[in-house]
């Protein structure tokens, strides 16, 4: 937990005449109407849209300024019989994007093949030796999947020999100009004509196959909510409908790569929300790209009988272990690293370098060490040659502006806001370490460096009814975009003594003299002393159902503790 001392609160301030308005016109609860106006959902319309994404909500693909020209050229490759190659990224994004489009070319009848790079060996994007990978496969036509944006050169050179391109990507252009391809389909190059900007990379690659289909393809949205959600795509607009339907598809999938790997993970009966998906099956379809060549959940997406899937997930299970292990021990080092070398009040930025840092886990690392002392991370593996980075941003730090700013230190980089990939050389890192601290220090106030926690609303226990309760899960899918609600009561007691549960959860009754609830504390066993002891104390939380032994109550799943 975060020193509590220091973790601001924001309360979003309550538009009573705003939500009894929304609340009466669409007979939901004031609580539900005020948690829709705190999500920027204030007009009836939208709210109903919200409510109940439907697959009819979808835009039309061809709204892609691009999609025309991208649909004739596979039609012509399909005609005239051209091999087409479809290249992907390593991570889960990227092999959901490419399976899912490898499979609509072949039935649409295409003589398809695909590449995913080896993320050590070869990095993000098209490869530098991509021309003779097309030659030697005899390739006309190459699609990219959640890369292409950034591959000016390699783009320029394809064409130059006769090779058509189309680039499906969702990554912020690094340049001015767009590379030279023949159709580049991205909502987030000026101009593409799509109205919604937050896609994933296989929600773009989705977007074609719906095209070349002229169908919904709703067969295929458990891929598209597992690509979606694993690269924390905001679950807002479109993505909402994907993820929504799509992990309703999920939970009855008959995809023989996906039953092979709940099954191996020892997933049971269990809620498929995004949670499952970002903590369950994201990290294992990534690690095998972590850990040594993304191919094997490839071919696990793609295997056609459970069999083959049942042995390829066993193989992933084994990468994912390796995956933790190795992790922990960065981890570890890193933290070392960071007690020796960083100094909070001149370092708005942690840059920590190592040699030996196994770069198939440098992201997540970044990411745990950028949550834990909340501000941006940038873990980098040394090498004698170029280096290589992952970075990691907190709220209110652009990653992908700053590095653009700092770019003559780079070899290369590329990715969003929040996250992003660099190349850098040995002797260039002192001096972005400096350059990039320099930039915090400019955009940054102390304040942006606190954690703080975006509470929904003040309420009382009294207002917490199970039917309004019950009505929160019309806000479902929670993920990046629509966090799940998070309400604020205070000046509470303790009722009985709180019992210390398996994996340091701590479940204790609160009351506030009138209504008693029961509490639930993931993780916050250590809670337990300061609670016995403290007179007051207020809760942020969010309220579910619990429903035991046929009998349902309202239960607080606790998110912090302030002691007053």
């Amino acid at each position: 937990m975060a020193n509590h001392t220091h973790k601001i609160l924001k309360i979003v301030p309550f538009h009573q005449h705003a939500a009894s308005l929304l609340s009466k016109e669409l007979k939901v609860s004031s609580l539900l109407a005020q948690l829709l106006i705190n999500r920027n959902i204030k007009s009836v319309v939208d709210a109903k849209v919200f409510l109940d994404p439907s697959p009819k909500d979808m835009h039309d693909p061809y709204l892609f300024s691009g999609m025309h020209t991208a649909v004739e050229l596979i039609n012509k490759a399909r005609k005239n019989k051209d091999k087409v190659m479809v290249f992907g990224d390593y991570d889960a994004d990227g092999i959901t994007s490419l399976a899912l489009l490898e499979n609509t070319l072949k039935a649409c009848g295409l003589d398809v093949c695909n590449y995913l790079p080896h993320r050590i060996k070869e990095g993000y994007g098209l490869t530098k030796n991509i021309l003779q990978t097309v030659k030697d496969n005899q390739v006309k036509l190459l699609i990219t999947v959640d890369c292409g944006t950034s591959n000016h050169k390699e783009i320029e050179e394809l064409k130059r020999n006769g090779i058509s391109v189309i680039v499906t990507d969702h990554h912020e252009p690094s340049a001015l100009a767009l590379p030279v391809a023949d159709s580049i389909i991205n909502p987030k190059v000026s101009g593409c004509g799509y109205p919604y900007r937050d896609l994933a990379g296989v929600g773009v690659a989705f977007k074609l196959c719906q095209a070349l289909t002229k169908s919904h393809q709703l067969e295929d949205l458990d891929l598209v909510a597992l690509g979606t959600i694993a690269d924390s795509a905001p679950l807002t607009g479109e993505n909402r409908i994907f993820a929504r339907e799509g992990l309703e598809r999920i939970s009855k999938t008959k995809r023989p790569g996906l039953v092979a790997l709940m099954e191996s993970a020892r997933c049971g009966a269990r809620k498929f929300n995004s949670t499952f998906v970002s903590f369950i099956l994201a990290p294992r379809i990534n690690a095998s790209g972590r850990m040594s060549t993304a191919e094997t959940s490839l071919k696990l997406l793609m295997s056609k009988t459970i069999d083959e899937a049942a042995e390829l997930a066993k193989i992933i299970e084994g990468y994912n272990r390796d995956r933790q292990k190795v992790e922990a021990r960065i981890m570890q080092e890193a933290e070392d690293l960071i007690n020796r070398e960083i100094n909070f009040k001149e370092h708005k930025v942690i840059v920590i370098a190592k040699d030996g840092w196994h770069q198939g886990v440098l992201g997540i690392v970044a990411s745990k060490i950028a949550d834990k002392f909340y501000r941006p991370a940038i873990v980098i593996s040394l090498s004698e040659d170029i280096c290589k980075g992952s970075a990691r941003s907190i709220r209110n730090f652009h990653l992908f502006n700053a590095l653009l700013e700092c770019r003559h230190h780079l070899d290369s980089f590329g990715g969003h806001a929040h996250a992003a990939g660099l190349t850098i050389t040995k002797d260039s890192i002192e001096d972005f370490k400096r350059n990039i601290n320099r930039l915090a220090h400019e955009k940054m106030t102390l304040e942006d460096l606190l954690p703080s926690l975006d509470v929904d609303m003040e309420l009382s226990l009294s207002d917490l009814f199970e039917e309004s309760v019950g009505e929160l899960e019309r806000l479902e899918p929670f993920g990046m975009g629509n966090p799940e609600p998070l309400f604020y009561t205070k000046d509470l007691k303790l009722k009985g003594e709180p019992l210390t549960l398996q994996r340091e959860t701590l479940k204790f009754w609160v009351t506030d003299g009138v209504v008693t609830h029961q509490a639930i504390g993931f993780g916050m066993s250590n809670f337990k002393e300061s609670l016995m002891q403290a007179r007051h104390f207020d809760l942020v939380y969010t309220p579910r159902i619990d429903t035991w032994r046929d009998d349902s109550s309202v239960i607080l799943e606790v998110k912090d503790i302030f002691f007053r």
